[in-house]
């Protein structure tokens, strides 16, 4: 994925329409042999779907981002011999795995899409009208009228992406989170030693002990109040909620660490409280500046939470890191 904060598209607000159906046909049947035959109009046919579609090729929302409008195709009219019109032709939206698609007038949630090839429609097209055929009856038996097709249906849809990673890197700004993801995988976030530098999620693949790996999420630094839609941080918050562990960064010069973990804590809180239900590790970051004596009367201040420390800088602890993050992915009984 590019560094271009410009190339990670994860929000897109779109105009989509529905097909209307085709109208049934009043046709009656004539020949020579029979110039007053019955009805024999056929179906309509639907108008075509919106449809999303789940493709794990796809990182971004970009290829959308100047796709203003979502037009799906119109079904044909009925014909003679009862013959049924055409379907109109779905208009797919091909988007990445963990996209949500929401109304943009009322909020409400459509659906969310999660596996490769997945599809969910998302307008429905309008359906066929009925030919002549279906109207007959003993006393009408030459109805001359047909419905008309049901109109399409039109939306703007706001499609949102949520990442789909097994880890969600969780700290203030400077914690370390993008210098960490650079060394343990073969991402290369943009780093500097700035607030919010992270302006998007970088993901990263680390690859592990006989060819496992996993994804890691490096998500925009959280500060406090970001659950109000301070800074940042409301926008990106829904990133964590697909992570199945949270890695909880915090530097080693902190004050007061414990303090520290528990309004990064809070912040998930007042967010989504089920995100405190997910399992976390803490590591202790740019610990290269620590010796055994100051580690030693750290560890005691340390919030109940499997902890470690570590340097990106010097690569200490990126190992047993590793097999503590992957534990914890795959362990049944972990606590």
């Amino acid at each position: 994925m590019s560094n271009g904060s410009s190339n990670f598209v994860d929000y897109i607000k779109i105009n989509c329409r529905s097909g209307k159906g085709g109208a049934g046909s009043a046709h009656l049947f004539r020949s020579k042999m029979n110039p007053r035959g019955g009805p024999d109009g056929g179906d309509g046919g639907r108008g075509g779907h919106v449809i999303l579609r789940g493709n794990r090729n796809l990182w971004t929302l970009l290829h959308l981002r100047y796709t203003k409008h979502i037009i799906a195709g119109v079904g044909s009219p009925g014909g003679k011999s009862l013959s049924t019109g055409a379907d109109g032709k779905d208009a797919i939206i091909e988007v990445p795995l963990g996209t949500i698609a929401r109304d943009a007038e009322t909020g409400v949630f459509d659906c969310e899409i999660t596996q490769h090839g997945e599809e969910v429609i998302l307008l429905q097209g309008g359906r066929g009208g009925q030919g002549n055929d279906h109207f007959k009856s003993p006393t009408n038996q030459t109805p001359r009228y047909a419905q008309p097709g049901e109109p399409g249906l039109e939306a703007w849809k706001i499609l949102e992406l949520k990442v789909l990673a097994d880890v969600g890197l969780v700290g203030f700004p400077n914690a370390g989170k993008s210098t960490l993801l650079s060394v343990i995988s073969a991402a290369k976030p943009a780093i500097a030693d700035y607030p919010f530098t992270t302006l998007r999620p970088n993901l990263g693949m680390v690859t592990y002990r006989d060819d496992r790996s996993f994804v890691v999420a490096d998500i925009p630094g959280i500060i406090e109040g970001a659950h109000e839609g301070k800074g940042l941080g409301i926008r990106f918050l829904r990133h964590i909620e697909r992570n199945a562990v949270l890695l909880f960064m915090i530097p080693a010069d902190t004050k007061d660490i414990r303090a520290e973990y528990g309004v990064l804590l809070n912040e998930l809180r007042e967010y989504n409280p089920e995100l405190l239900d997910k399992r976390r590790v803490l590591a202790i970051t740019k610990s290269d500046m620590l010796d055994g004596e100051l580690k030693a009367a750290l560890r005691k201040e340390l919030p109940e939470v499997p902890s470690l420390f570590i340097s990106s800088l010097t690569h200490s602890g990126l190992t047993e890191l590793k097999d503590l993050l992957w534990q914890a992915l795959t362990d049944e009984a972990w606590k």
